[in-house]
């Protein structure tokens, strides 16, 4: 007589994890028949440029599902505002988008102030827009080397890298930092512009237009680049509303939106600059947008230069504004401003139940700060709008049904910073 079969037995009694996609749960355990895969496209992966996951459902090469991860830094960032006093926060901004500190300085520091009604000197907005646009031609000109790089075009790597060295060799003139400069403060700025810095910014523009020429040159008329981004991860207008994008994003994609036009801030209204807006919404159009605003912020760069205003960089009749060194040394008034600002319970003077929404146009789109102020020096809720995050949850949309190469594409076409996805 023959003994009965075996029954199969699990290793563990755990139930088999499932993750829901768009047309259902699905599991995530190999082996078990499927007809789909299920892969981990990073956080390791050299093309994802940072901790960043995408869980892709595969048939063939062919993407049927994915789930956006937001990453594993785990930072906390926006909690740590509310135990730090606002000038202690700007340190934080830097870390939230490596790729444009300054650009985060400067957002965050112009939400306190209008908060706090407080107006800037006019050299102090015109060495902000002076650092901000920098960074919006080191932010882009970086993203398309990279993008070129997860192409198979290096060289345009290794030439944005070079151009943005020398932005943050005027980073580092200029606030003693490159990569995190801490440069703003509540009322105007750290520094100065020391001396070379204009003449470092001119050659450093005179240089950029070839430059940007031949990275043009490179990309432009490469067969493969062409093939591998021309209708590629296209996303239309009413999806990019959808999602919220802001930015180069939204602008590849038909939407003519940017708050330096549209909601002004730190005088950009009397810069005479053009807003990119294509309307094919594909990798192809963000790179072509990113170029555009490339030299849109050069002709920015060389107007503030043209016409910097003399006189002081921060708001001097502020209770807010931290006094100068040389002043904390050798004035007793400074020298009390300066201990009433920085001794615990004491600080910048904050309304009881202040709440402002303030954004600026950063280089990936529009950076929001949701401050809640409760009378003390340290804010009460300190809440963010990065464009990153809405960024990086459209990449569904656009690769649904697409190749496993274009996923490359399309992710390097977002730019997409880590430090701003952490919750």
């Amino acid at each position: 007589m023959s003994s009965p079969t075996p029954q199969a037995t699990s290793l563990s009694s755990d139930p088999i994890p499932t993750r829901q996609f768009g047309d259902g749960a699905i599991s995530l355990e190999p082996g078990l028949g499927e007809k789909d895969m299920i892969i981990n496209f990073g956080p390791q992966h050299p093309a994802m440029h940072g901790t960043l996951r995408l869980i892709l459902r595969l048939n063939g090469e062919k993407v049927s599902g994915s789930e956006p991860d937001m990453g594993f830094l785990h930072t906390g960032f926006e909690k740590l505002g509310e135990y730090r006093t606002y000038n202690q926060f700007i340190v934080v901004t830097d870390r939230m988008n490596y790729f444009s500190a300054m650009a985060n300085n400067t957002g965050f520091a112009c939400a306190v102030e209008e908060m706090l009604g407080i107006e800037i000197p006019p050299r102090a907005a015109a060495i902000r827009v002076l650092m901000c646009e920098l960074s919006r031609i080191s932010d882009h000109i970086l993203g398309i080397g990279l993008q070129g790089m997860d192409m198979g075009a290096f060289t345009p790597m290794l030439w944005s890298f070079i151009e943005r060295e020398k932005v943050y060799d005027v980073f580092e003139l200029t606030s003693g930092g490159r990569l995190t400069t801490s440069y703003t403060r509540v009322g105007g700025l750290a520094f100065d512009l020391p001396d070379g810095v204009e003449y470092r910014v001119r050659t450093f523009l005179d240089r950029l237009d070839d430059t940007v020429r031949d990275m043009e040159g490179m990309l432009a008329r490469n067969r493969i680049f062409m093939d591998r981004t021309v209708g590629v991860g296209v996303l239309t207008r009413d999806e990019a509303i959808d999602y919220g994008l802001t930015g180069p994003l939204a602008r590849a994609s038909g939407i003519d939106r940017d708050l330096r036009r549209d909601r002004p801030y730190l005088g950009y209204e009397q810069y005479d600059f053009e807003i990119p807006v294509f309307t094919d919404g594909c990798v192809y159009s963000r790179y072509q947008l990113r170029l555009a605003e490339i030299r849109e912020s050069a002709k920015i760069c060389r107007q503030v230069l043209d016409s910097m205003p003399a006189g002081e960089i921060n708001a001097l009749g502020s209770k807010a504004t931290l006094p100068s060194k040389d002043d904390v040394y050798t004035k007793m008034e400074s020298l009390i401003q300066h201990f009433m600002l920085s001794m615990p319970g004491h600080g910048l003077k904050t309304p009881a139940s202040g709440e402002i929404y303030s954004a600026t146009e950063s280089p990936n789109g529009e950076l929001g700060w949701f401050l809640i102020s409760d009378g003390s020096a340290v804010p009460y809720r300190v809440r963010v709008r990065p464009p990153c995050l809405f960024a990086f949850q459209s990449i569904r949309e656009m690769i649904q049904g697409k190749l496993v190469s274009d996923v490359v594409a399309t992710m390097s076409s977002l730019n997409v910073i880590a430090g701003e996805l952490d919750r």
